[in-house]
Parts: C-alpha cells; structure tokens; sequence
C-alpha cells in the first residue's frame, strides 16, 4: 500500500534523496520502507507514522539510510 507515497513530504523526501518513484517501482519501494521501519507490509498508516517521527528525530540520519536503502531506484 502506498498511501504515504502521495503526501507532499514524501514526495520531497524522494526528490531530495534522488529516488525516482513510478507506478512499476512503487510496490518495491513501499516494501523496502517497511522492512526498514519493521512495519508488516501494507499498513500504511503505521508506515506512515513512523516516518514521520524519524524524520523528526533523525532527519539526516533517517534521509541517509532510506538512501542507502532505495540505491537502486535512484535516478542517473
């Protein structure tokens, strides 16, 4: 579920980290989202809360990690 994905936080988050998120990487990414957040996949509200609250916490920390996570969705 990619609920969050629409949320104009989100959307900077991922330009900002240079992720380019389409309708054929969605899924993948949304998945790689929960398994770092150890949230069951498609709860998006709690997905959603979570990132949030890292992003509060360890916003740089948090940006590095997600980027490391989603290297391969990138854009050159």
């Amino acid at each position: 579920m990619t609920c969050y994905f629409r949320n104009s936080r989100m959307i900077e988050l991922f330009e900002e980290i240079g992720v380019e998120v389409t309708k054929e990487n969605r899924n993948a990414i949304d998945k790689i989202i929960h398994e770092m957040l150890s949230v069951d996949y498609k709860n998006c509200a709690a997905t959603w809360k979570l990132v949030r609250k890292r992003l509060e916490e360890d916003g740089p920390g948090f940006k590095k990690r997600l980027s490391v996570a989603l290297e391969d969705f990138k854009v050159s």
